[in-house]
């Protein structure tokens, strides 16, 4: 017969099925450390629970970690219930965990830590601290009527400065109403005309002074409008009261030396300061009187011109100077305007008129020398032309006994010019003769023949 062989997967959903259906898994109670934490914002929380030996994987969905009033951090001891099952995927079995919180009194210090981190990033802490008044009139004490606090803040007051008054509120300062009884009485004692708020109460555990440590008793606290001591518990235990109030003392006794002087030491330090501005005062008396003895000998009142005569003095220099320079000024502006005048002058149009006058009259001779210099060349030049034209004139050489003939308008110049019986006109320099041709002769052409 062959064996038949499972898978994986249904040897995991088998065992899952185990684990749903053993009644012991469905709700377990466990303790342990956190490990591998880190926060998830508004998501699941993934994280390991360990002790010495043992760890197991635990899951905690974003609905029930959202109800924890405290937040988880690595290495914290606590208290969980859950229901253990297998995770199919990986093959591991974990805790689904529904609730936590801090194991056994480390709760209790955890939320106070967790308290004061939130506090402290608020500011809550470094508020400015309100001064207490040097010489309170009523002083208001929160604790309860019938401890011991409250015969020692009497009996501090009493012996250091009597005239303060003090007024008890009674205070629950132990136990689930305590914090609000605390309350109540900051709250009533602020709305009343106290310089002083006394918060006190004997040593405890933790448990006892947990009332200190809330957070409305904080905030009423920073809220209160008067100066506030907080003495709660011994000198080493330190309340979120402590922190948030103005001053802190480390006992009762001690928080009433805090809120009041020792009268006797007021009345010696008042009757020392009196004595020192009596004294003061004496002194003072004695430097004006010497001051008035050597004011009423002194010159001035003896004889007053004597106060002017520096400055009588001053006077008559200061006219000097300025007699001075208002001379010299008088004389700067006179040369200033002896200067302009001397431009003004020159820039006057009558000036500039001659001037233009003058230039025009030297300008017209120059003219008139450049036109006789031009027509005596102009006229040389003329003579020169008449002379050259004259030695070509025609008259010129026929008054030399040349003369030319015309036949009509024509002038002949060859004899193939004329035909006999021609009438032509002979010109000679002094008049012209009418001829008629009878005979033509020919003479032979010559290299001077055109």
């Amino acid at each position: 017969m062959a064996q038949e062989y499972l898978t994986v997967r249904a040897l995991t959903k088998y065992i899952r099925r185990k684990f749903d259906a053993d009644p012991y898994l469905e709700r377990v109670y466990l303790t342990g450390e956190i490990s591998n934490f880190r926060l998830r914002p508004n998501n699941h929380q993934y994280f390991s629970l360990k002790d010495e030996q043992a760890k197991i994987n635990a899951i905690m969905f974003k609905g029930a970690f959202n109800q924890l009033r405290f937040t988880p951090k690595e290495g914290m001891k606590v208290l969980v219930v859950g229901r253990v099952a297998l995770y199919e995927a990986s093959g591991m079995y974990q805790i689904y965990i529904d609730h936590m919180e801090p194991d056994g009194v480390g709760a209790l210090y955890q939320a106070l830590a967790e308290l004061r981190e939130k506090l402290n990033k608020e500011g809550l802490f470094s508020l400015p601290k309100k001064p207490l008044p040097r010489f309170p009139k009523r002083i208001a004490v929160l604790t309860s009527p019938s401890g011991a606090v409250i015969r020692d803040i009497i009996t501090t007051v009493k012996r250091r400065y009597p005239i303060a008054q003090l007024v008890l509120y009674p205070t629950i300062v132990q136990g689930d109403k305590a914090a609000e009884s605390i309350v109540k009485n900051i709250q009533r004692a602020g709305q009343e005309d106290f310089d002083t708020m006394i918060i006190g109460r004997g040593g405890g555990s933790i448990e006892d002074l947990w009332p200190f440590n809330e957070e409305r008793v904080a905030r009423a606290i920073a809220a209160a409008p008067i100066p506030i001591i907080s003495s709660v518990g011994h000198e080493t235990d330190t309340t979120i009261a402590d922190l948030v109030a103005d001053v802190r003392a480390a006992t009762p006794t001690a928080a009433a030396e805090l809120a009041v002087p020792v009268l006797s030491e007021e009345l010696l330090r008042i009757k020392e300061r009196k004595n020192r501005l009596e004294q003061a005062y004496l002194n003072q008396i004695e430097r004006k009187k010497e001051r008035y003895q050597r004011a009423i000998h002194s010159y001035i009142f003896r004889q007053p011109m004597r106060l002017y005569e520096a400055q009588s003095i001053q006077v008559d220099r200061l006219n000097q100077r300025l007699q001075q320079n208002m001379l010299m000024l008088v004389n700067q502006r006179d040369r200033e305007l002896t200067q302009l005048a001397n431009r003004l002058g020159k820039a006057t149009p009558i000036n500039q008129v001659l001037q233009n006058q003058q230039q025009i009259a030297y300008l017209a001779s120059r003219l008139t020398q450049q036109m006789d210099i031009y027509m005596k060349e102009k006229e040389q030049k003329l003579q020169h032309a008449i002379g050259s034209l004259d030695l070509l004139s025609p008259l010129k050489i026929m008054g030399r006994g040349y003369a030319y003939t015309t036949k009509g308008d024509q002038v002949i110049r060859l004899v193939n010019q004329l035909s006999s019986n021609d009438k032509v006109t002979i010109h000679f320099s002094d008049g012209a003769a009418e001829a008629t041709i009878d005979q033509l002769k020919k003479s032979e052409p010559s290299s001077d023949t055109n």
